[in-house]
C-alpha cells in the first residue's frame, strides 16, 4: 500500500472488484485480515431504504471472489468504517458510530464473526472514522470531530495513549489540520522513514471525493507537522464509478480501496405515501 500511496495506480495495475450490491445499497469502508491462510473483508453495508449501516464479513477466495457473507456486527446505531487490526494478542474492531454519542473499542471473542464491545474510548468528540497507530511508544487515533459538514470533512483531531483502552488524552492542538483536502482520515496507517503516514480523503469537491498521502513530520504530545500529496488518480476499470475514491487500507500484499458513483432517484419524504 505504500508504494500505491506514494505512486499511484500502474496503468496495468491487478484490480478485483466485487459485484454491486444491487438498487439503493452499497458496500464501503473496506478492511481486512489474513487469518490462517483465509481472507476476511471487513466492510460497511448500507440500504438508503433504511438509512442505517452495518458491519459485514465477506471471506474471498484464492481469485478473490466472495465464498461467505454474514452481517457480524448491528447495533441501534449506524456503524461504518471497521478498522480491523490486531494487536496484544488480540484482534479488534474501531467502527465508527458516532451518531451513538461515542468510539467504541470491539475485541473479536471469536474471530471472525463474534465481536464483543471492551471500552469506550473518550475523546474531545465522538470520533469519525478513527484511524490507530503506534508511534513512540504509544498508541494513537487519528480522526474527524463531530459538528458541521465542514468540520466532519474538513479538520483533523488526535489523541495519544499508553494502552489502546486508554485513558486517552486528546491532542492541545486540536484540530491539528483544517483543510478539506487532507484531513478526515481514509484508511490504514503505516510507517514511512521512520514516520506515519495517513490516506485522507480530499472533499474539496464531493465527500470521499479523492484520496492523498498525509505524511507526518513531527508527533509527540505537544506539537505536529504534516504535508499532504497531490490527490491519488482513480484505479484502472473504474467505470461509471468515477465520483470519488474514498478508502485505502492494507491487508498484507494486497489493499482494498472503495469508488463512488453518483445515482439520483425520486424517494419519498419519510412519513410521506
Amino acid at each position: 500500500m505504500a508504494d500505491l500511496a506514494r505512486r499511484g495506480f500502474a496503468p496495468d495495475a491487478r484490480v478485483h472488484w466485487l459485484g454491486e450490491e444491487g438498487r439503493l445499497k452499497f458496500l464501503a469502508d473496506p478492511f481486512g485480515v489474513w487469518r490462517d491462510g483465509r481472507l476476511h473483508l471487513f466492510a460497511e453495508a448500507y440500504d438508503y431504504r433504511d438509512r442505517h449501516g452495518v458491519i459485514v464479513r465477506i471471506e474471498l477466495d484464492a481469485n478473490f471472489a466472495p465464498i461467505s457473507r454474514t452481517v457480524v456486527l448491528r447495533e441501534p446505531w449506524h456503524l461504518s468504517y471497521p478498522q480491523v487490526f490486531e494487536a496484544e494478542g488480540e484482534t479488534w474492531m474501531l467502527p465508527e458510530a458516532y451518531r451513538s454519542g461515542a468510539l467504541t473499542l470491539y475485541r473479536a471473542a471469536a474471530f471472525p464473526d463474534i465481536w464483543e464491545p471492551v471500552a469506550r474510548l473518550a475523546l474531545d468528540t465522538p470520533a469519525i472514522d478513527a484511524t490507530p497507530f503506534r508511534h513512540d511508544g504509544l498508541w494513537w487515533l487519528a480522526y474527524s470531530p463531530t459538528g458541521s459538514q465542514r468540520w466532519k470533512q474538513g479538520r483533523l483531531h488526535l489523541a495519544f495513549a499508553e494502552r489502546l483502552t486508554g485513558p486517552w488524552r486528546t491532542h492541545p492542538g486540536n484540530p491539528v489540520r483544517d483543510d478539506l483536502a487532507s484531513s478526515r482520515p481514509g484508511g490504514t496507517a503505516w510507517i514511512e522513514n521512520g514516520m506515519p503516514c495517513l490516506p485522507v480523503q480530499d472533499c474539496t469537491r464531493t465527500y470521499g471525493g479523492g484520496v492523498r498521502k498525509l505524511a507526518i513530520l513531527r508527533l509527540d504530545p505537544e506539537r505536529f507537522e504534516a504535508e499532504a500529496s497531490a490527490p491519488l488518480g482513480l484505479p484502472p476499470g473504474v467505470g461509471s464509478y468515477s465520483k470519488g475514491f474514498h478508502t485505502l487500507s492494507a491487508c498484507g500484499p494486497l489493499t482494498f480501496f472503495d469508488v463512488k458513483r453518483i445515482d439520483r432517484t425520486l424517494w419519498p419524504r419519510r412519513g410521506s405515501s
